[in-house]
């Protein structure tokens, strides 16, 4: 795992961005998975900067959303679809046929889950999953206990979760269920970019990072990951033990692996 520590939450966002970037100038089919969150609305308006001033095309990039709140209309303003349309889709030239969102309607939602991860299949896999990360360390909508060899499914969120997201909601009740794309599917993907910021994930990024592998901790399964890359503004990475190492290491990297 690739830990990269900024000075602030803006720096985080300009990394991952100019790694997307350069991937998609690099391979302008790229299939990307992508997350929402205010940890990656930063990414989002670079990525949006980097197609009107210099021209990063989109058109031929497919993208699949790592989840959504079931039974929830995408008009809705806290759903993922809004958010998505938002801070991203109308902002770059993405094709919409190319976009996909997990399936939440329907009378047999476990076999379109099933489609939905033959439809990343079909489409050649994830190049580059962005992902952010849960107070108590969920991954997409992974919550603690999840399997770490679980698939697109349906799941229930725990309390914490759903008053974390309540302020989205107004006045209303925030989905008990959604559809969120599994540990398994995740791993899968060809390179994992985390995106954290701010003194409340410092825990989870630590117990992510340096702590054990567990299902208690989804998002610590990044450990098995032969690409991973973190980017954590620097009180995000207030509690890794080893965060000066990290900074060594980013500060003598071979030139190869610039």
């Amino acid at each position: 795992m690739e830990v990269i520590v900024v000075s602030a939450a803006q720096d985080v966002g300009m990394a991952a961005a100019g790694i997307i970037s350069r991937l998609v100038a690099g391979k302008p089919r790229a299939v990307l998975g992508l997350a929402t969150g205010a940890s990656v609305k930063p990414v989002y308006a670079e990525l949006a900067l980097a197609h009107h001033n210099h021209g990063l095309d989109f058109s031929r990039v497919t993208t699949f959303n790592l989840d959504e709140y079931v039974g929830l209309s995408p008009s809705h303003p806290a759903s993922f679809h809004a958010f998505m349309e938002e801070h991203f889709l109308s902002r770059v030239n993405l094709e919409r046929r190319r976009v996909h969102m997990p399936p939440t309607e329907g009378d047999d939602l476990a076999r379109l889950c099933e489609k939905y991860e033959r439809d990343i299949r079909a489409a050649g896999g994830i190049d580059l999953q962005l992902l952010g990360i849960g107070r108590d360390g969920h991954l997409g909508f992974n919550e603690p206990t999840s399997s770490l060899a679980s698939r697109t499914r349906i799941k229930t969120l725990t309390g914490r979760t759903r008053e974390a997201n309540r302020s989205g909601f107004g006045g209303d009740e925030v989905p008990l269920h959604v559809v969120t794309v599994g540990i398994a599917t995740i791993l899968e993907a060809r390179h994992c970019l985390l995106v954290a910021d701010g003194p409340a994930k410092a825990d989870a990024v630590a117990r992510m990072v340096e702590g054990p592998l567990t299902a208690m901790v989804p998002a610590s399964a990044l450990q098995m990951h032969p690409h991973a890359t973190v980017i954590v503004d620097e009180v995000a990475a207030a509690g890794l033990s080893l965060r000066d190492y990290y900074r060594e290491v980013q500060g003598n990297k071979p030139q190869w692996q610039r």
